[in-house]
């Protein structure tokens, strides 16, 4: 789960599975809304992932970074699947939790790993947004879950906003010639198509499985599918303590405390609103970006951020036009 599993990017992807695994509704008690709270911390952790794998990215490498968040994730969570009894779950089904792990973290985590050595932060976690409109194209195709016309025109919209992000060259690294942003752009869109296959799969073959020990199964198929690659790539140099420290933060934090936290949210308010974490990551990734290392924000960046989120809120039909709102499937 979201760039991610972290990332926001990991939501669609887990997203889907839960809304079969938890019984739960969309409208949580009218005595809490703690849910509240977990969802501006979970949009904080992920926004913060982007900031954390640029970090790392930079002394790395993007196969070494991706390696090390998903095995700091894995080792985060080994001891929590232990103590909530879900080993034998996972024993049962380790096939198809490691196997879509690759998918669902390690493939997303090197695509966004490589982009962000070109892209700016805020822009990556801007084009991880397009991750539920993917979902809901995959899901077209899969599971022959057509879309209305209100998600027909969010599909359109959204892309088309991708497409004016890669148009002009904001939010790129200073001296990044176009081909490299064009490919870093590639790469991010990758990623998001990654989450949005690993969705469907989990749906057909993870359903009813615990979630921790599908969180768990994925981060252990994704260190497993990663390690000699980064092994080969291991940067000759070693890398400082701060990039070091971003990775272990990314990997504890933005990954393993991350998917605690989303199934939590989604158990307190219902699906539906947990996946509107896809609209504050890029916010706060933004912000992190700005403040932290002097990323430029600019009008463009803004307007086409503006443009994905209609694009997503069509899409996965938490907006409808004439207004009403339904669940998200």
């Amino acid at each position: 789960m979201s760039e991610g599993e972290c990332t926001a990017g990991d939501t669609a992807a887990t997203t889907i599975k839960t809304t079969q695994v938890i019984k739960n509704t969309d409208t949580p008690s009218a005595a809490s809304r703690a849910w509240l709270i977990d969802l501006l911390l979970l949009g904080a952790l992920w926004g913060a992932s982007f900031l954390f794998m640029r970090i790392g990215a930079a002394e790395f490498g993007a196969l070494p970074t991706a390696a090390v968040r998903v095995a700091i994730a894995m080792l985060f969570l080994l001891p929590l699947l232990f103590l909530r009894g879900q080993w034998p779950a996972l024993r049962q089904h380790w096939k198809p939790a490691l196997g879509i792990g690759i998918l669902n973290s390690g493939l997303p985590f090197a695509f966004f790993s490589f982009a962000l050595l070109t892209l700016n932060s805020g822009l990556a976690a801007v084009i991880n947004a397009t991750v539920p409109m993917f979902g809901a194209l995959v899901a077209w195709a899969w599971f022959k879950d057509r879309p209305d016309r209100s998600r027909i025109l969010g599909l359109v919209i959204g892309f088309a906003g991708v497409a004016m992000l890669a148009g002009r060259s904001a939010g790129f690294h200073s001296g990044a010639d176009e081909s490299a942003a064009r490919w870093a752009i590639a790469a991010c869109l990758a990623a998001c198509i990654c989450y949005a296959f690993a969705a469907s799969l989990t749906r057909k073959h993870l359903t009813g499985v615990p979630v921790m020990a599908t969180a768990t199964g994925s981060q252990i198929g994704a260190t497993l599918a990663l390690a000699l690659p980064a092994a080969w790539l291991w940067p000759a140099q070693m890398p400082s303590l701060k990039a070091w420290l971003a990775l272990a933060a990314v990997g504890t934090a933005c990954t393993g405390l991350a998917y605690i936290l989303f199934f939590r949210l989604i158990e307190r308010a219902g699906p539906a609103r947990a996946l509107t974490v896809t609209f504050l990551v890029p916010v706060f990734a933004l912000f992190y970006g700005a403040v932290f290392l002097g990323e430029q924000i600019t009008q463009w960046m803004m307007i086409c951020a503006v443009v994905i989120v209609c694009g997503v809120a069509l899409s996965t039909g938490l907006v409808k036009l004439g207004g009403r709102r339904t669940a998200a499937s």
